[in-house]
């Protein structure tokens, strides 16, 4: 009797999934894993997954028309990048779909800058960038990453660093992010594990939009994802970014995410006893909460889903909506504003939002992925 009763929750509150996967027969509960991962030859067809993307960023192509590169050395250098290393792959001018030949560490010692129509896909190997910079993506589109562990991330020293294949440039110290995304558009970060950084997890700033942020498993970790520069930045309007399946573990404290100006929409995320608060913002951003799972932390002070940075009561106005989010251990969320606050998806960019009472299932297996060629992943 329990199967039906899930099936009916799980009524499609926007459209159904795009992209499915003809291996797939049973209910699409992640609309994203559902169009790949039962497929066993996932392997042979590696470029199919950038038709898997939802929301915001799913037009990000990456690599998608472009060759594999395959990553066999987890050495750096930051100026003369050698073939064969993560970052000789992401400098190139052309599209390339960049995987891994083994299980591999990589520590950069500069921000990897990472050039337009690129995918890093780490299925099939266990891949960590840590103990040292991390992700820049700036001034580009189309970046896809995808099932790289990135944790422990630390500021990195100013000095000369490749950007293209023709430019090398001097950068100022990097600020300890794991990924940080600049200027930039169609971007789609998925199946990442992230923890523990200097700085953020996840920053999307300078007028950066069309970006989705999904099945990844983000813990231990203080400001985890910031939406927008600072609050006289207004060229952030244009940011509309899709925060969806993500589970939110266990040792986070804030900005889950925090938004100035623009749009988030944050749909079927799992959220498990955040320090501060979970949701944030100010500069009259619009957040839609839909269909998230809320475990409020034990701390009664800290209940409120929601977090307004400012001083008078001009938030009102804001629109900060929950719709059929579940609130446990006393968590509550203070809506605001009027008017509509749908995404207002494109067909290719709407999926299927869940009942909050099942992101824990839709999360189970946010994070880094075991793929095994030849199997099902």
């Amino acid at each position: 009797m329990a199967f039906p009763l899930l099936f009916l929750f799980f009524l499609p509150t926007i459209i159904s999934t795009p992209n499915p996967s003809n291996y797939y027969s049973e209910p699409a509960l992640n609309p994203i894993d559902a169009c790949w991962r039962s497929n066993p030859n996932w392997a042979a067809n590696r470029q199919a997954l950038a038709d898997c993307g939802i929301g915001f960023g799913s037009d990000a192509t990456g690599g998608k028309f472009g060759s594999i590169y395959v990553v066999t050395d987890p050495s750096d250098d930051p100026e003369y990048p050698e073939p064969g290393t993560l970052r000789f792959g992401v400098i190139q001018t052309e599209p390339l779909w960049i995987v891994f030949a083994t299980d591999m560490a990589i520590t950069l010692k500069r921000e990897l800058m990472v050039n337009s129509f690129k995918t890093i896909d780490g299925r099939g190997a266990k891949v960590e960038i840590s103990n040292g910079p991390c992700i820049t993506i700036q001034n580009v589109s189309h970046v896809i990453i995808h099932g790289i562990s990135i944790h422990d991330c630390k500021p990195g020293k100013s000095g000369r660093v490749r950007s293209t294949v023709t430019h090398c440039g001097d950068r100022r110290e990097s600020d300890g992010d794991a990924i940080s995304i600049f200027s930039s558009s169609h971007i789609w970060i998925d199946h990442c594990y992230l923890a523990r950084c200097t700085d953020g997890l996840i920053d999307v700033i300078h007028a950066s939009t069309a970006v989705t942020i999904s099945n990844n498993y983000l813990t231990q970790h203080d400001k985890v994802i910031l939406l927008g520069h600072n609050d006289d930045f207004t060229d952030d309007k244009i940011m509309k970014v899709t925060v969806a399946f993500n589970r939110f573990g266990d040792g986070l404290v804030q900005r889950m995410p925090r938004v100035r100006f623009g749009y988030a929409h944050v749909a079927n995320n799992w959220y498990n006893k955040w320090e501060m608060y979970a949701m944030g913002g100010s500069a009259d951003p619009t957040i839609f909460s839909q269909g998230n799972y809320f475990m409020a932390p034990d701390d009664s002070l800290s209940k409120q889903v929601t977090k307004r940075e400012v001083y008078a009561n001009g938030w009102k106005k804001w629109k900060w909506r929950s719709s059929n989010d579940v609130f446990l251990n006393g968590a509550y969320f203070v809506q605001s504003g009027w008017g509509s606050c749908t995404p207002f998806y494109t067909q290719a960019q709407a999926f299927a939002v869940a009942h909050g009472s099942l992101a824990p299932l839709l999360t189970e297996t946010a994070g880094t992925l075991s793929c095994v060629l030849g199997k099902p992943c």
